[in-house]
């Protein structure tokens, strides 16, 4: 039998960090990294919703467009509306396929009505990156994978303003939501995104791979006072979940549209042409078969998990694509596939677990709000 080596996990610039901080490393998409720290999973959910959470996403694949034909081009890929953003702004969006499917979902970033920058999923960063260059033909632009260049770290947290502020005389208050502004961090060329995947307030920092290290011991330091823990892919899953934020590879996939993962805010069917728009255009018109839906357990169990069954009446009607105990509700939770005759929310189910059902309920979005203050 012949021998064959493993494939080589990729390494984000902080990999030593996180093995020095303890972190218990894990495959995934492809890479190395941090599911959780000593801390656990749980403690570093708990301080991201209640203090801050520091987060190494320099997995992310980045894809840089430039020249006068940018907009239009990246128009022409993805579902949201790039022609109406304005400088400093993000934009959530989906790349599709002909049949309307999800390739990958990502930010879009506008610098300039030249320059847009693609971020999207680890995972799918090759695949994105042959995809779009593969749409290219006549335009004037100049496409990059620079994904290589940039580390981006996430703060994230009621006190990750603060912290960050420490470290930059950027005005970060006035950095409004799903907007960015470039400037120095910590004495480093960065761009600082009102962005995140937890659905608390923070920042999302892109700057040179050469400089991850440094900024993420100075986060750690300035934050220390605060409470500010490392944390993991574990609380960024179970964070993520919590507000319903779908994950691409479980929740979205190629043989899931966007309409039917209930991202259809995400898809401007007013725009004259993009992959896709005349699947996603029947599909809207005509309804989904299914629809993801968010759900709680109403009995203590075991949580659910991805590809458990969901039944309605003793009858199979779904499956579950993203689940997990809630540390902030202290129930399972997850997200699931259901017929859109069941997908109403109130309506009962139960999902199989170990051969036993077990009751819950859909939701509505997101499974966990804030505490009044």
């Amino acid at each position: 039998m012949p021998f064959v080596t493993a494939p080589t996990l990729k390494q984000t610039p902080l990999n030593a960090a996180h093995r020095r901080l303890g972190g218990r490393m894990v495959e995934f998409g492809g890479w190395d990294m941090p599911v959780q720290y000593p801390a656990g999973t749980v403690e570093e959910h708990v301080c991201t919703r209640t203090h801050a959470g520091l987060f190494d996403v320099s997995h992310m694949g980045e894809v840089d467009v430039r020249g006068p034909d940018a907009v239009a081009f990246v128009n022409g890929l993805v579902s949201n509306d790039a022609s109406k953003l304005v400088d400093e702004q993000a934009q959530y969006s989906a790349l599709t396929t002909p049949e309307g499917t999800v390739i990958d979902d990502l930010l879009v970033y506008r610098f300039a009505e030249d320059h847009l920058l693609l971020v999207v999923n680890a995972g799918t960063t090759d695949k994105d990156w042959d995809w779009i260059s593969s749409h290219r033909e006549n335009e004037n632009i100049e496409l990059r994978n620079v994904s290589d260049n940039y580390c981006q770290i996430a703060l994230q947290g009621p006190d990750a303003l603060g912290i960050l502020q420490k470290l930059t005389r950027l005005p970060l208050s006035e950095v409004k939501y799903y907007h960015f502004r470039e400037g120095e961090v910590d004495g480093v060329p960065a761009i600082v995104s009102r962005t995140g995947y937890t659905g608390e307030d923070g920042i999302e920092v892109f700057s040179p791979a050469s400089d991850a290290v440094k900024f993420w011991r100075a986060a750690l330091e300035r934050g220390k006072p605060l409470g500010i823990k490392p944390c993991g892919l574990g609380a960024r899953d179970t964070l993520r979940l919590e507000m319903c934020y779908p994950l691409n590879g479980s929740d979205l996939s190629p043989e899931r549209n966007p309409i039917e993962a209930g991202l259809g805010f995400f898809v401007d069917l007013t725009k004259p042409d993009f992959v896709g728009r005349d699947a996603l255009l029947k599909t809207k018109q005509s309804g989904p078969a299914e629809k993801l839906v968010p759900f709680r357990m109403t009995k203590k169990g075991p949580p659910p998990r991805p590809h458990y069954a969901v039944f309605r009446n003793g009858e199979q009607i779904g499956e579950v694509t993203s689940g997990t105990l809630s540390p902030s509700l202290n129930w399972g939770i997850g997200m699931a596939y259901v017929s859109s005759a069941h997908a109403k929310i109130g309506a009962e189910i139960d999902i199989e677990i170990r051969g036993q059902k077990f009751p819950g309920t859909v939701e509505k979005k997101p499974l966990y709000r804030k505490p009044a203050s």
